[in-house]
């Protein structure tokens, strides 16, 4: 099951729960998992970028999974 860590401003939506593991195929797959557990969290993945075992997406939907990725959850990178 793929690691998923959290940032700071999840937490109050998750109760604290900073990390968990869940088996997602993919990062849209994660992400309805996600929101079906945390209807409040769907903003929020809108708007943050992702790091997917060391490397950072802005789009990532469509983003495999593996058994042992590890996720973490960004703000957004926005720049001019």
């Amino acid at each position: 099951m793929a690691l998923v860590k959290f940032p700071d401003s999840f937490l109050k939506i998750t109760g604290g729960i900073d990390q968990l593991e869940l088996k997602a195929e993919t990062v849209r797959d994660l992400n309805a998992k996600l929101v079906s557990k945390w209807p409040q969290l769907s903003e929020d993945l809108d708007n943050s970028a992702l790091s997917i075992d060391g490397y950072i997406y802005q789009e990532a939907l469509l983003e495999p999974l593996n058994e042992d990725s590890e996720v973490f959850f960004l703000p957004k990178i926005e720049g001019g």
